[in-house]
């Protein structure tokens, strides 16, 4: 027996039940896949619909959609006009015996990797310079931190020290990694939460149209690094492949913004004008924090 209807048909009922509040009668056409499910849905548990049948319509009225609402407080599922949508799996239970899990909240969103001093020896874990935690943002407490340092490399992120001058008068800087298909959504609600603040935002990652257009998306204020004269030297046109020509019309249109003397010219030269640039990876020298805006 199919218990459950689906979150779609579940959904269309509910959008009946509202709309029974303002008028008496409500008609579906019967060819519609939502009305046809509906129809078996009544067949299995015995609900006559005979009496609100027409040739190519089901009318509903307040009589029937109770009669539905009871059956479904019986089954011990969602009533007409609540939804799940956002919800993790653990508060869908709580509502009732469905668990729609293409509207619900998934388990990582609101989880974020950071970069943390070590909090202590553990038994059978060698000691690392640095200690990387999986976390739901909601649980930090943000005043205690000065400085967020987002990261954009996941490799890079595993491997940051922050002991470089750029970050030498930050007493506690959270430094996050930006996150990808799993932690992406957790660190957009983090650096959210973080600009309310008005706080310093650092952004670090490839000195490409695509890694610069990412750290301006991000909320930064600043993006660390290298000097630009070192940059001049280094910087590649075989890290500017022709793939991140779209990410360039971003770039431009900000660049329009920035007055004539802005440090960040130099370095958008470079990217657009010249072709050149450099990953994170082949940074070896110490980054600096540049104005974004």
């Amino acid at each position: 027996m199919n218990e459950a209807l689906t979150p779609k048909t579940h959904r269309w009922l509910s959008d009946i039940h509202d709309k029974l509040r303002r008028q008496s009668c409500v008609e579906k056409k019967l060819h519609l896949e939502t009305t046809q499910e509906f129809r078996a849905w009544c067949n299995e548990y015995e609900v006559d619909l005979d009496a609100y049948l027409g040739s190519s319509v089901l009318r509903f009225d307040r009589v029937l959609v109770t009669r539905v609402q009871d059956l479904l407080n019986s089954l011990g599922h969602l009533p007409l006009g609540e939804s799940s949508k956002g919800k993790t799996a653990a508060q869908q239970a709580k509502q009732s015996y469905q668990e729609d899990k293409g509207s619900g909240e998934g388990p990582r969103a609101h989880r974020v990797l950071l970069n943390l001093a070590p909090l202590g020896t553990r038994p059978g874990i060698s000691d690392a310079a640095r200690e990387i935690c999986d976390i739901d943002w909601r649980d930090l407490n943000l005043e205690a931190f000065d400085a967020l340092v987002m990261i954009e490399n996941l490799d890079s992120f595993y491997a940051f020290v922050p002991d470089s001058q750029a970050l030498a008068a930050y007493r506690q800087p959270l430094v996050v990694y930006r996150g990808d298909t799993y932690y992406g959504g957790g660190f957009s609600r983090l650096a959210k939460a973080w600009g309310a603040g008005g706080n310093l935002h650092l952004g670090l990652g490839d000195f490409d149209p695509r890694g610069v257009g990412i750290v301006l998306g991000s909320g930064a204020m600043q993006m660390l690094l290298p000097p630009l004269e070192w940059l001049r030297e280094h910087a590649t046109q075989h890290h500017v492949p022709a793939e991140q020509l779209p990410y360039q019309s971003v770039l431009r249109k900000h660049r329009e913004q920035l007055p004539d003397a802005h440090p960040l010219r130099g370095y958008l030269a470079l990217l657009l004008d010249e072709q050149r640039g450099l990953r994170q990876q082949w940074f070896s020298e110490q980054p600096e924090p540049v104005p974004l805006n």
